[in-house]
């Protein structure tokens, strides 16, 4: 044990026997409070590396154009077509019975007898088609087809540049300690109680 932490020690056991004397009735001579000394800092500034040196690519992306121009879509085509035939609807009368006699039974006043009868000759009217020009074949001539299309063309073609980049520091402060804080004892002078 130091020198100092005894008197430390015989102080503080000085001032048990003090506090008993007065709880006691006696009187206090020397009297002491306990003293804390803080921890001493100080700052310290160093310089911290943010971002080692490289290399940068700086890219200008290529430039494009549009150009027109005229270009055949669909190709000239020959086409073969059926022209249908031309036709009139002609009517006609003809007989369709020529009439003449026949037999039939028949019922008069109440008897059935066999008569005789005479028809008339029948005529109806008849449709007929007739072809007034055949079915034929025409030979048809469908043009090319030509439209206007815009195509992408390069203007520009891409380009890179490498830059060389320095490293970067950063200066960061931080605290150290410098001396630690102790603990002790301090004498106090406390009019009538506690004096030489």
């Amino acid at each position: 044990m130091s020198r100092r932490s005894a008197s430390f020690a015989i102080a503080g056991l000085a001032m048990l026997g003090a506090t008993s004397q007065t709880a006691a009735g006696g009187r206090a001579v020397e009297c002491y409070e306990p003293v804390r000394t803080p921890d001493v800092y100080d700052t310290v500034y160093d310089d911290v590396m943010v971002s080692p040196p490289g290399q940068q690519v700086d890219y200008d992306p290529p430039i494009y154009g549009t150009r027109e121009r005229v270009v055949m879509t669909v190709p000239a085509q020959v086409q073969y077509e059926v022209v249908p035939a031309i036709t009139r609807t002609v009517y006609h009368t003809v007989r369709v019975n020529g009439g003449g006699y026949s037999w039939e039974w028949r019922v008069i006043h109440g008897r059935r007898v066999l008569c005789k009868i005479w028809h008339n000759a029948r005529y109806d009217r008849v449709a007929e088609t007739v072809v007034i020009q055949p079915e034929r074949t025409r030979r048809v001539v469908i043009p090319a087809q030509y439209d206007r299309i815009a195509e992408e063309v390069l203007v520009r073609p891409e380009q890179r540049r490498v830059i060389d980049v320095p490293a970067s520091y950063q200066t960061v402060a931080r605290r150290v300690l410098v001396r630690e804080g102790s603990s002790g004892w301090r004498r106090v002078h406390i009019p009538r109680h506690c004096q030489d």
